[in-house]
């Protein structure tokens, strides 16, 4: 900073760290009547690992303990949020203005925005190249009204591209979450996640293992499916906490489908929750 400097970057020519960050920020703001105080990513290297299902209980779980949640559906191509919730029917209104979109509130008041809220048929494709996918996920930050929000979760989808970089640099994300599966490649999935998260300075409040078990119904032994789960050693290898294992159980399918996940209490990510909460 220069030993003059007025604090007003609009009237100086200086060349200074602090005008030269402020000219890089990607950071999309949010609309004066929005108000969203935390925001958590959840995220993963590969596909069909549960991120839809780990923000779904996350969210709900934060709901639970009556801080005022909402979901940003990133997922644009494959969204399944609104399925999870039971708002296939429902459809993304406009504030009386038309200024911004209104996100769609579930039955125990979680705020949702995702791409199948847009469309009149859930099932119509949404066949969009990546930098279109990206001014979406922008739009359903900034153009959105986030009504005094408390924790935002965003659902990303998989991989290290156009999405997720987006996410992180327009959006003020103050963690992740790492969702993997039990599968020998959960080394190479959780560095992936990883190690982005490091380039982009993104705080890692740890990781989720999804599918970790299954528990026999006759006598509790737990049966692992995909095989030994190995996310301990690979946290303690990337230095991260491992925050729930969660196991295969046919009532979470059963809520899913009849669009009720937020009624399942089982408890299995109340660290993760608890994670975010002491952010």
């Amino acid at each position: 900073m220069s030993e003059n400097c007025t604090h007003n970057c609009s009237s100086c020519g200086e060349d200074c760290p602090s005008r030269t960050k402020e000219q890089t920020s990607f950071l999309e703001p949010l609309h004066p009547a929005s108000s969203v105080k935390k925001v958590i990513g959840i995220v993963s290297g590969k596909g069909g690992v549960g991120k839809s299902l780990v923000t779904s209980l996350l969210a709900a779980g934060m709901n639970r303990r009556h801080k005022r949640t909402a979901i940003l559906d990133a997922d644009i191509t494959g969204p399944s949020i609104p399925k999870a919730f039971g708002l296939d029917d429902e459809m993304v209104g406009m504030t009386s203005d038309g200024a911004l979109m209104m996100p769609v509130r579930t039955m125990n008041g979680i705020l949702v925005m995702s791409a199948n809220l847009l469309l009149e048929h859930t099932t119509d494709p949404v066949i969009w190249r990546g930098p279109v996918i990206a001014g979406a996920v922008k739009q359903f930050w900034s153009e959105t009204l986030w009504k005094d929000v408390d924790y935002m979760f965003v659902d990303m989808p998989p991989g290290t591209g156009d999405v997720p970089l987006t996410v992180f640099q327009s959006l003020p994300v103050d963690g992740i979450i790492i969702v993997t599966s039990p599968q020998e490649l959960v080394s190479m999935i959780v560095a992936k996640a990883v190690n982005m998260a490091k380039k982009m300075d993104i705080p890692i409040l740890g990781v989720v293992e999804n599918m970790s078990y299954l528990e026999c119904p006759d006598c509790g032994k737990r049966i692992s499916v995909f095989g030994e789960s190995h996310i301990d050693q690979v946290a303690e290898e990337q230095g991260i906490k491992v925050l729930a294992k969660l196991p295969i159980d046919p009532k979470i399918a059963q809520l899913v489908d009849a669009g009720k996940i937020e009624y399942l209490e089982e408890g299995w990510l109340d660290d993760a929750v608890s994670a975010v909460e002491e952010i």
